[in-house]
């Protein structure tokens, strides 16, 4: 009989202590994913997939050393812990490394509150071969689809389990269920292709393959005859599908190794105006049935809801424990890692204020320009914050949807950009960022 992962973790800490670690701590997860795709109505591939990750951290001295496994014999565990202290003993010295005082240390959370874990029995691959199918064949019934390039369904169950020598220890399980599809209209170099899909932690809550593959249809026959938009400065609407990534740049540049580096274009914003006034930007770890929600982070601290923009001005950076202590700061909660990784500063759910208006509202009041539905490549300067990326999605005239566009590029400079969004009301409430339609009112296009 296998070793729990509670087990292997005390294995793995033991093991670190014999072969010398001063302070180690261990991570263990077992995890089983199945995934099918359909193509033509006909099964194309299936996988499962089950195995146990561990993962061990060491400290000798001010030094570190990480190692990971997917063997979890006595023997492997024996070497993992000897190789991790020698390689320790090579690092350089870094003064801020180290686990968290036991003070620091999460030590009361509701699991069962979060609803991480779906109850329910895992699908079987009948059934998530029904639902790709049943997905693909709504978007074909899309007149106009000529064909579904991929439509697959998946489902995937995680045992999450850490252990310090400081005293931490905690684990959680968690659930995930998903359903993609992608259509394709048109040919040759008129060929269009756009996507729908869903990803929730309870089967309940996921929408239909019915609604997916149709909205798939939907969108690719959007993009049908696009061409490229005239160059100028345009007022740029980001869609709910990727407004998020706008966002995700102020996320990266408040990270707490970004500004310890020094590597941030708001490395010197705190407490200044980043976002327009009245709109707040909050992260919420404990939203149940959030991809996001987390008992306490990747060192053991325990995580909290924290206002990282009030009223557009920017409150804190996002921290772990290093970064913490090398800025001389209190750490956030908001460490991550994985088995074969050392923690890093990450943020869990976020939700940025909405708007009062619709996304057609803001179509209607912005005149002309582009509606961006996706985005390509980027060429983001981090110490300035200027901005380039490929787009495509919808041009606007006199306030209506005309024809889609291709092959353009946006520009601007975050910081300027950030402070002139005006946000919609179309966020969705379920993703792990909720964060609505976005519109810049000033960018450049480059197109024709």
């Amino acid at each position: 009989m296998s070793q729990s992962i509670e087990a292997l973790t005390k294995s793995l800490l033991h093991a670190a202590r014999q072969a010398g670690a001063d302070n180690a701590d261990a991570m263990a997860v077992r995890g089983t994913s199945v995934n099918v795709d359909v193509r033509g109505g006909v099964l194309e591939q299936a996988e499962r997939a089950e195995g146990v990750d561990i993962g061990l951290r060491v400290f000798v001295g001010q030094r570190s050393a990480n190692v990971s496994a997917s063997d979890t014999s006595d023997r492997t565990i024996e070497e993992m812990a000897i190789r991790a202290v020698a390689m320790a003993k090579e690092a350089p010295e870094d003064p801020y490394i180290g686990l968290a005082d036991p003070d620091q240390l999460a030590t009361n959370w509701d699991v069962e509150a979060l609803e991480l874990y779906d109850p329910a029995p895992e699908p079987s691959p009948e059934a998530l071969q029904d639902d790709a199918a049943r997905a693909e064949a709504a978007g074909l019934a899309v007149k106009g689809v000529s064909q579904v390039q991929s439509a697959g369904a998946g489902y995937g169950a995680q045992q999450v389990f850490m252990a310090a020598s400081n005293g931490f220890e905690g684990g959680y399980r968690r659930t995930d269920r998903g359903l993609s599809c992608v259509a394709i209209a048109g040919s040759g170099t008129g060929m269009e292709r756009d996507y729908d899909g869903d990803s929730r932690i309870f089967q309940s809550d996921l929408r239909s393959p019915e609604d997916i593959g149709t909205k798939a249809g939907e969108r690719v026959l959007e993009r049908m005859g696009a061409r490229k938009p005239p160059t100028g400065a345009y007022p740029v609407l980001f869609d709910e599908r990727i407004s998020s990534a706008l966002i995700g740049h102020l996320l990266s540049a408040i990270s707490g190794t970004a500004i310890a580096r020094g590597a941030s274009w708001l490395r010197d914003a705190m407490g200044e105006q980043v976002l327009p006034k009245g709109i707040s930007l909050i992260e919420d770890p404990f939203r149940p049935r959030v991809a996001g929600s987390r008992p306490f982070d990747g060192e053991g601290l325990p995580t909290s809801r924290r206002t990282i923009v009030d009223d557009g001005m920017l409150q804190g950076w996002t921290l772990d424990l290093a970064t913490a202590r090398k800025l001389g700061l209190t750490p956030t909660g908001n460490a991550a890692r994985g088995t074969g990784s050392n923690p890093g500063p990450a943020t869990w759910n976020i939700a940025l204020s909405q708007g009062n208006a619709t996304r057609a509202d803001l179509i209607r009041d912005m005149g002309t320009g582009l509606l961006v539905t996706s985005m390509i490549g980027s060429t983001i300067n981090p110490n300035t914050g200027d901005y380039s990326r490929g787009a495509s999605g919808l041009w606007i005239e006199n306030g209506e949807i005309t024809h889609a566009i291709n092959e353009c590029t946006i520009a601007g400079n975050l910081r300027d950009m950030l402070q002139s969004i005006v946000p919609a009301n179309d966020a969705r409430a379920h993703l792990s960022r909720v964060v609505p339609s976005l519109l810049v009112s000033g960018m450049t296009l480059a197109g024709a």
